[in-house]
């Protein structure tokens, strides 16, 4: 145990130190706890031998929560009534982002040599971008109540809803098709517990009001915490996204009139699980294995950040946004993180041959790593952006 206490407590001196390190150079905190986490992991602090931290499961349960509760305050800012008003915009970006990205991954493993299946694994990782990382980008940027959130955020949703389809598949497909009529079965099981989350928050809105009112600030974290961890914890369960049903409950608390004690109370719960989750990354990125990848990784790099941008940007031209703020959503989308990391694991167990067992996941790591920083950045830097590319937007 008290082995544990000191790296628990080296892991948060180490993201403290990187976050000081941040706010004093000016830039988003988010890549210099990826970068802290990767600096003091056993594959780089270890082979010199100094004591490393470990990627223990109680990181990965902390990193867990900083996902929870990023899509939790992600749904306190939407109401049921504004998501059934851009349901159509919705499902036309989220169809945007899919045709125009799923593609590209799978072309770009067909090209490498791989086989169908490899590819389609490909075509996955660079497909979903990362909830967490911009959740925690909208945030900080202070873009989370603007309009370029909204198409963000339908994107999101819609790549949630779509990856949970995929991963069921996916797992038949790599088990064998004697597999596919347990897969619909999973699937059909996520529909029907995501229909209930949503016909909750339609319906109960009276009971979510009423499950907050009490004066002890004590209490009344709790009650909010145990709901949306539970809830998380029972979406994982059934092979369901955690992010998604996270962001279910936080919806159902946006029409009370909760929400702004929710916020105060619940900030620095927020900020302390998501800078686990953006160590976590790093902790569990070998440098050694990425460098293995670095020829379909530079070419992933490439190929896909262009497309999500391009897609991301008429994704905000379809809810009628300006060049600003679509380009803003555009630079939003670019960043990978938590389920490509998902699908490389479900890849490494379940699959056969080298390129599922060893190739994808050391891909995903650096690809992930790379993608968040460069996603932030270019978030971060979305004027300068804007002005470069503005001879050549539509307008």
């Amino acid at each position: 145990m008290a082995t544990l206490l000191l790296e628990l407590g080296a892991a948060f001196a180490a993201i403290a130190l990187a976050g000081s390190l941040a706010r004093a150079l000016g830039q988003s905190v988010i890549p210099f706890y990826i970068l802290a986490g990767l600096v003091v992991n056993p594959f780089v602090l270890g082979t010199l031998g100094l004591p490393a931290i470990e990627d223990r499961e109680v990181i990965t349960v902390l990193a867990e929560l900083g996902i929870v509760f990023l899509l939790f305050f992600l749904g306190l800012e939407f109401s049921f009534e504004q998501l059934l008003a851009s349901g159509d915009r919705m499902t036309r970006v989220g169809l945007l982002d899919i045709v125009v990205n799923f593609p590209v991954g799978v072309g770009l493993g067909l090209a490498l040599g791989w086989t169908p299946i490899e590819a389609v694994v490909l075509g996955g990782i660079v497909y979903i971008s990362s909830s967490a990382v911009i959740t925690k980008s909208l945030i900080d940027l202070g873009w989370i109540a603007n309009a370029e959130s909204e198409p963000v955020l339908g994107t999101l949703v819609f790549e949630d809803l779509a990856i949970a389809v995929y991963l069921a598949l996916l797992a038949a497909l790599l088990g064998g098709t004697a597999d596919l009529g347990a897969a619909l079965v999973d699937v059909a099981v996520v529909a029907g517990f995501f229909l209930a989350l949503v016909l909750a928050v339609a319906v109960g809105g009276g009971w979510f009001e009423r499950m907050l009112a009490i004066r002890s600030n004590e209490l009344f974290v709790l009650r909010a915490v145990a709901l949306a961890v539970l809830i998380a914890g029972a979406a994982l369960a059934i092979g369901a996204s955690e992010a998604v049903a996270a962001f279910f409950v936080g919806m159902g608390f946006s029409s009370t009139d909760h929400v702004h004690r929710l916020e105060t109370l619940l900030v620095p719960l927020r900020d302390v699980f998501a800078a686990v989750f953006f160590f976590w990354i790093g902790l569990r990125t070998d440098p050694r294995l990425v460098v293995g990848v670095a020829v379909p990784l530079a070419l992933a790099v490439v190929l896909t950040a262009p497309a999500k941008f391009v897609s991301g940007y008429y994704g905000g031209r379809l809810y009628d946004l300006d060049d600003r703020r679509s380009v803003r959503v555009a630079c939003s989308l670019v960043t990978r993180g938590e389920f490509s990391l998902i699908i490389a694991a479900l890849a490494a167990t379940q699959g056969t041959g080298p390129v599922l067992t060893e190739t994808v996941p050391a891909f995903a790591v650096g690809y992930v790593l790379v993608m968040s920083v460069l996603g932030t950045t270019l978030m971060d830097s979305a004027g300068t952006v804007e002005r470069l590319l503005e001879p050549v937007l539509p307008g």
